[in-house]
């Protein structure tokens, strides 16, 4: 299949799988004309890199993952990482969740300069 042919199928740009190559998380060969050229199995392969990538893996993560995801066998080292990145987006996620409620004292400061934020602020 050439790069359109899999960029249509799989809903990707020609640019993305590019990039996927350059990150060695997709291989093509070429032809004599220079023309990019993908196996059967690419558009399944893009489809769970990006699976991956909308789950919050880098691709360095990914290129890691990806022969045991493919395969369906998760070594220890696999889950280990897996479970890692877990850890990782749940301190994101606490973060932003720390960041929204800032942002809520901050708008009802906006509406009430008396709220308990604004105060606090004062005697700081």
């Amino acid at each position: 299949m050439r790069i359109g042919e899999v960029a249509a199928e799989a809903g990707v740009s020609t640019r993305v799988l590019r990039y996927y190559e350059e990150q060695q998380l997709l291989t093509s060969t070429r032809t004599p004309a220079g023309h990019r050229e993908y196996g059967s199995a690419a558009v399944e392969r893009v489809q769970l890199i990006q699976l991956l990538y909308e789950a919050g893996l880098s691709s360095r993560s990914i290129r890691a993952l990806l022969p045991s995801v493919e395969a369906g066998e998760a070594t220890p080292e696999v889950l280990q990482l897996l479970a890692a990145e877990r850890r990782r987006m749940e301190q994101r996620i606490a973060g932003l969740l720390t960041a929204r409620d800032r942002l809520e004292d901050v708008i009802e400061a906006a509406v009430d300069p008396h709220h308990d934020c604004v105060q606090r602020a004062r005697t700081r």
